[in-house]
């Protein structure tokens, strides 16, 4: 028995339980249960990120210190910073590491909604749909089946909405807590360590980039993402503040 085929049958079974309170939108709550469920597991690893990114605060007047004894040499600069970090025991990284263990039960909702067929028979769970949206389908065909404004289509734009709000405001944090921990730069020329400038750039964006991964996915893995995001939203809330 594949890891697909025990994975549609856990979602079934959730459906089934979640049928008498959800009606025909069980398999869709079934889901968002399950990322529930991997969001507690992970969350332990967004505590100790949550740590990571105040030790990584509170280093930051020893940083100012590096930065004004190696202003002339970035190189010593970068390696003086990363050497602090490692005896701080503090990780620039860490608050990457609960993201990247949700890959896996992303990658598998993917699949198993993208799939006509489990186990050599056909894949029932598609015939699952959230209000008149199929599970297995994506906003391309909610918009080619029945517009924009159709069924479908409005369910995608309830998505969308709540992708945005949740992303605007984790634009705002994100752009604060940059700033919190300003990126190092040579006190001469005032520039900043190689790579840290584009990345700095960019974060506080890539909430956004949900929504370009809401249209193209099936609903299901969809339905993870946008619970995921939410949930993680309300967790930095509680968790950095």
């Amino acid at each position: 028995m594949s890891v697909f085929t025990v994975f549609a049958q856990l979602v079934e079974d959730l459906a089934d339980l979640l049928q008498p309170l959800f009606g025909a939108t069980a398999a869709a709550a079934a889901i968002v249960l399950f990322t529930a469920l991997v969001r507690l597991l992970v969350h332990p690893l967004s505590r100790a990120a949550a740590r990571g990114q105040k030790a990584r605060t509170a280093l930051q007047p020893k940083i100012a210190e590096l930065r004004r004894k190696h202003a002339k040499d970035p190189q010593k600069l970068q390696r003086a910073v990363l050497e602090l970090h490692a005896e701080e025991k503090v990780s620039p990284l860490s608050g990457c590491l609960p993201g990247l263990l949700q890959l896996p039960a992303f990658f598998l909702l993917y699949r198993l909604f993208s799939s006509t067929s489990i186990g050599g028979e056909t894949n029932a769970l598609l015939n699952h749909q959230l209000f008149s949206a199929p599970l297995g389908g994506r906003f391309a065909d909610a918009v080619g089946g029945g517009g924009l404004l159709g069924a479908a289509g409005l369910v995608y734009l309830g998505l969308f909405a709540l992708v945005t709000a949740v992303a605007a405001v984790n634009y705002r944090r994100t752009r604060r807590t940059m700033a919190a921990t300003a990126p190092v730069t040579v006190a001469d020329g005032g520039q900043q360590v190689p790579g840290l400038g584009a990345m700095n750039k960019v974060m506080p964006f890539l909430s956004f980039f949900t929504l370009f991964t809401v249209a193209v996915v099936p609903l299901a893995a969809a339905l993870y993402v946008v619970t995921s995001t939410t949930w993680s939203a309300a967790e930095r809330a509680v968790l950095y503040s």
